[in-house]
């Protein structure tokens, strides 16, 4: 409030004077008394006198002047306030002391002191100075004197400066809002507004220069653009929006803390009210700094592209470099069955030998594929019709013979071969898988239509309505392109569309490839490698390219609403990933398109029902933790029995119960002391106890963020049997050939430089906006960047490779017969 009265031309003062002599000083009867800027003045007031002060003073060409006014009464009588009435040349402003402001719950706080800044005068383009003049009237309708101040001013820091921190205090009932205009350079700036204290709660505000300005509590959200505060704000503003180059910065104290995450008083009466009011200052301290050019904005969108355009780059240099390799084993006679990458490329019999130290257990290996059904040359469909048969439709009818007995017989084996677990007919299998792939194209249609949709909507009530506490944006590093609020996070998710459809490339190169390879030799007298079943990669790879798609939705405005559209196909990555790695040892027995997706979808819901239900809610954690240790248990037992466990007995309400006692008996009593399936058993031990301790974690500590808490049951269960299959792999004196090795590698350094970038938190949807907003940070790559774009870039790259470990994990097992590949 620091100012000095202005010089007042001759004229206008002259008038003042006579006015001023003709109401004989300050008596009754309306007649303004002159005023003068810094001056106190006192006095009081009824029903039956009132006051009229007037004040003038003279503005210099161009300049935009302001003048605040400040009002003290020591009534508390809310009956008959005092009234304050502010008249300028182009509109009025009034309030009453005390000033009433309400809460939650209809709680009153009443202020005893108010602070106002008048609309300022515009500027004018006259050669010499212009004259203005202010008329306040006092008034009141007790039938009682009430007294009060007023003190008028001038500002001297009306008008903020680019790159330089201006300091003042605010309070409910003493808001502030100052000018700023754009520099003729400068097309977007950040209002950046920092605060020592947390509390109390504050609303900063961006509105046109227009009057009224809204800086009160109750109207600040009429206009412009605004954002709770508690100790950090910050809202880039583009000239294109303010056709007059010029805005006003508002800043309001709000009477209560809720709408900031904090507490309400308990009890407001008598004196505690006086003494609420008395602590609810706060200083600010607003910056504001040019934000970036459109220059960069390109920068970013070349970076983002050709950093994984690279990628492509790279598969083609290593396809070329084993084509070249072929051609020259062709040239020499010496092609292998598979040339190490998955690909038949033999046309002549395959005669290689098995590896030395392939053998896994002691059973014979005619004993392993002794039950194998081979199809006759007379009755084997002709090359080339594995996709076109209609007989082929997938169904759950095995082309082995329905023998249960002989399943159980097989697959209950101490060793078990791959040749025991491939015996179905490859064509129906490979549909059964294919299915995965059309499941999930459905999926993504109908999953993602809505999901546009409803961001869309979001953004537009962003734009429309200007409240900026909708979305959670890391404010700091958020920049706006066309009615996208942020977006550098959508941008940064290029990269898992890129890299998804990378995968699916490689996946149908190899594809082709292997189809060719059937066309031009009777493969089905073959029995090397891994059956090649390409459906559940396809579907990976869709996956990768829908969480970049879906990613991108959320963080169009990211939200407590829509936090699912971030995970969902995570779930589902992660999900795939396992069954895919199940499934090239046990392609016969795994788990069909149909009950996988259910199972995610049953993951997506107790995800939703974790956030809404799982930060107070005991009940829920403890249902989730049973839901958990029992499907754990019940997969294990799936997985140990290779799917042949059942729990029946005699046609009784008993014979479940007799069925579990007998399997308990003869599996953990009579034989503790080794289980018949020790690799298995001890993966499982391993993976329930990880299972046990999420689950006893989450009853315990019951983390805010249950997202992230599933999703990371769910990478840590694919991470542990990962390391399980290689190191099984490497057990069996299996190899890894320099393209998985090198992409193992490449996995593992990624994902922990991408694990460091998503720990960096820089907003949380699971606190308010104002809590949020406290770890925004600035951008660290290529000022437009911040550390959770460094996540999406990183994250895909790594999910990409990962994916690449799956698919050529194996490939060394192209020359090894499947009665010669152990199951593990």
């Amino acid at each position: 409030m620091a100012g000095g009265a202005a010089p007042v031309s001759g004229a206008l003062l002259c008038a003042l004077l006579w006015v001023a002599a003709e109401a004989a000083g300050d008596g009754p009867g309306g007649s303004p008394a002159p005023g003068a800027f810094g001056r106190v003045y006192r006095g009081a007031v009824n029903i039956s006198a009132e006051r009229v002060y007037a004040f003038a003073y003279s503005s210099e060409p161009g300049q935009v002047d302001a003048v605040r006014v400040y009002v003290n009464s020591s009534s508390e009588n809310l009956q008959y306030p005092v009234l304050f009435v502010v008249r300028q040349q182009k509109g009025v402003l009034s309030w009453q002391v005390p000033l009433i402001f309400r809460g939650l719950y209809q709680r009153t706080y009443n202020y005893q002191e108010v602070s106002r800044t008048l609309c300022p005068s515009e500027p004018t383009t006259e050669t010499g100075p212009s004259d203005q003049i202010i008329f306040v009237d006092v008034a009141s309708m007790a039938p009682f004197n009430i007294t009060y101040e007023l003190l008028v001013t001038r500002l001297k820091n009306f008008q903020l400066e680019t790159n330089r921190a201006f300091n003042f205090t605010a309070s409910p009932s003493q808001p502030q809002y100052f000018l700023y205009k754009f520099p003729q350079d400068v097309d977007s700036v950040i209002i950046k507004v920092v605060s020592d204290a947390v509390y109390p709660c504050s609303v900063v505000s961006v509105q046109d220069i227009v009057c009224p300005v809204y800086d009160l509590d109750h109207n600040v959200e009429f206009n412009g653009v605004y954002q709770s505060m508690t100790k950090q704000a910050a809202i880039t503003v583009q000239r294109k929006d303010f056709p007059g180059e010029q805005f006003f910065v508002v800043f309001v104290i709000k009477p209560e803390d809720y709408a900031c995450g904090g507490s309400v008083p308990s009890s407001i009466h008598g004196n505690v009210n006086r003494t609420w009011n008395l602590q609810r200052t706060k200083n600010l301290q607003v910056t504001i700094v040019p934000s970036i050019k459109k220059s960069v904005y390109v920068q970013a969108m070349f970076f983002s592209f050709l950093s994984f355009l690279s990628f492509y780059l790279g598969s083609v240099v290593v396809a070329f470099v084993h084509y070249i390799r072929v051609r020259r084993k062709a040239s020499a006679g010496r092609l292998s069955p598979e040339d190490g990458s998955g690909i038949m490329t033999s046309s002549h019999p395959i005669t290689a030998s098995t590896p030395e130290g392939s053998s896994y257990g002691a059973i014979d290996e005619s004993s392993s594929s002794g039950g194998r059904q081979l199809s006759s040359p007379e009755r084997r469909p002709p090359a080339g019709s594995d996709t076109d048969s209609s007989v082929e439709e997938e169904s759950d009818f095995d082309t082995m013979p329905e023998i249960e007995s002989d399943k159980n017989v097989i697959r209950t084996k101490v060793f078990l071969y791959l040749s025991d677990l491939s015996r179905k007919d490859r064509r129906i299998v490979s549909k059964k898988y294919k299915i995965y792939f059309w499941n999930i194209i459905t999926i993504a249609v109908f999953y993602a239509l809505p999901v546009i949709q409803l961001v869309i909507t979001y953004q537009t009530v962003v734009n429309v309505t200007g409240n900026q506490d909708i979305c959670y944006y890391n404010f700091l590093c958020a920049h706006p392109l066309g009615v996208l609020s942020a977006f550098n996070n959508i941008l940064s998710n290029v990269g898992h569309m890129l890299l998804g459809f990378l995968f699916l490339l490689i996946v149908l190169r190899r594809d082709v490839l292997h189809r060719r390879a059937m066309e031009m030799k009777d493969i089905y007298t073959l029995d090397y490698g891994i059956p090649k079943h390409f459906g559940l990669f396809y579907a990976m790879g869709i996956a990768l390219i829908m969480e970049g798609v879906l990613s991108a939705c959320y963080h169009v405005c990211p939200n407590y609403s829509n936090f699912q559209f971030d995970t969902s196909f995570m779930y589902m990555i992660a999900g795939l990933c396992m069954l895919k790695l199940y499934q090239t040892r046990h392609p016969d027995i795994n788990a069909s398109a149909y009950s996988a997706y259910a199972s995610f979808a049953v993951v997506i819901c107790l995800a939703v029902l974790g956030v809404v239900f799982g930060k107070n809610d005991m009940w829920f954690w403890v249902i989730f933790s049973m839901i958990h240790v029992l499907a754990s248990l019940a997969l294990s037992t799936q997985i140990y029995y290779m799917g042949r466990f059942k729990i029946d007995g005699p046609d009784s309400d008993l014979g479940i119960f007799r069925r579990v006692a007998m399997v308990l008996y003869t599996d953990c009593i009579q034989q503790c002391s080794r289980p018949m399936y020790m690799d298995r058993m001890v993966l499982l031990i391993v993976g329930n106890l990880v299972n046990w301790s999420f689950a006893i974690f989450g009853l315990v500590y019951r983390p805010k963020d249950f997202a992230s808490y599933i999703l990371g049951i769910f990478i840590c269960n694919l991470l542990l049997y990962l390391a399980f299959y290689i190191i099984m792999k490497l057990r069996s004196s299996e190899k890894l050939l320099p393209i998985p090795l090198f992409c193992i590698v490449a996995t593992a350094v990624v994902w922990a430089a991408a694990l460091y970038f998503f720990f960096q938190t820089l907003s949380s949807w699971e606190e308010t906006p104002a809590e949020s907003r406290e770890k925004n940070r600035p951008c660290i790559l290529l000022g437009f960047f911040d550390d959770h774009d460094v996540w999406h870039f990183l994250s895909a790259a790594a999910l990409f490779f990962s994916f690449l470990v799956l698919l050529t994990l194996d490939d060394d097992l192209d020359v090894v017969r499947r009665d010669k590949i152990p199951v593990f």
